[in-house]
């Protein structure tokens, strides 16, 4: 099939180089010779070599660096691909379409996608990727950078509308965009490389940059935490304040320090959780009276 990469014939060439330049030099000397001896027959053949066929030859010459592939055609069929750095000879009627191999980086615009709860959230993405196979990277798609970035766009929008930007309310074990990162871009990473699959690519990773809320909700959603951080810090408190209660009356009990009746026991539980609750410090009161 076209979409099969395979080795594209070629032979050393350094080789044909110096081999080429020494034909076209005996093919002058030959028509020179045959002007002397007046042989049309050598001088058409000689003339013709270094002319023609041996500038035509010269055609068949490619340099590659590392890293660079070429994916050959002749006369619009798959002839083969080069790899890899080298000089090399291949048939001078083939003409080529030089590909990089390297491992580079897309690094696609921010986008504005809602989540699985319907809040537009700012989202940014890096895609690690490279070419596996240049034959369908050339023939299967017209730009395969372009494709790649279309299918990240698209793999992005799938993927977030599938979790919620946070968690609210004890979610749990749920996954999240904020709080499951890695297992988010690991979705996002297998997504995009079976889109990208019939045009030869290989995506070695993809990472999240950037995730925030969009600017429109951004204001309320920071309300909304300071909402639940305050709630939290309260509940605390409060669970703090309690134990401490529960210990005093307990000390004052086993100590036999003072004996209190259940009112008096519900005036001192009153007092303390006001004390230890209460956002301003407590005014100390002097009772020189009795207790009663």
């Amino acid at each position: 099939m076209m979409t099969e990469e395979k080795n594209a014939p070629h032979i050393n060439g350094m080789a044909m180089l110096l081999l080429n330049i020494l034909l076209i030099i005996g093919a002058v000397a030959g028509f020179v010779a045959a002007i002397g001896v007046q042989s049309v027959l050598i001088g058409v053949v000689t003339g013709l070599y270094f002319m023609v066929v041996g500038p035509i030859f010269f055609g068949g010459l490619k340099i590659l660096k590392p890293n660079d592939a070429l994916v050959l055609t002749l006369f619009g069929t798959y002839y083969g691909t080069l790899r890899g750095a080298g000089f090399f000879f291949v048939n001078p009627f083939t003409r080529g379409n030089k590909i990089s191999l390297k491992t580079m980086t897309l690094d696609n615009d921010k986008q504005k996608i809602n989540d699985q709860m319907g809040n537009p959230i700012i989202i940014g993405i890096v895609v690690i990727w490279r070419v596996v196979n240049t034959a369908k990277a050339v023939f299967c798609v017209d730009n395969y950078k372009e494709f790649l970035s279309i299918q990240c766009d698209s793999a992005l929008r799938n993927t977030v509308r599938l979790y919620p930007y946070d968690i609210h309310d004890g979610g749990g074990d749920e996954s999240s965009l904020r709080g499951s990162s890695l297992e988010v871009a690991q979705k996002i990473q297998k997504e995009i490389q079976e889109k990208v699959e019939p045009a030869g690519l290989e995506i070695v990773e993809a990472r999240i940059t950037h995730l925030a809320y969009a600017p429109e909700i951004a204001a309320s959603m920071l309300q909304r935490q300071q909402a639940s951080a305050i709630i939290d810090a309260r509940q605390m408190i409060v669970d703090g304040a309690v134990g401490m209660v529960e210990m005093a009356l307990a000390k004052l009990s086993e100590k036999k320090i003072v004996n209190l009746d259940e009112e008096r026991k519900a005036a001192m539980v009153s007092n303390l959780l006001v004390v230890l609750c209460g956002n301003k410090d407590a005014q100390p009161i002097v009772n020189s009276g009795s207790l009663y």
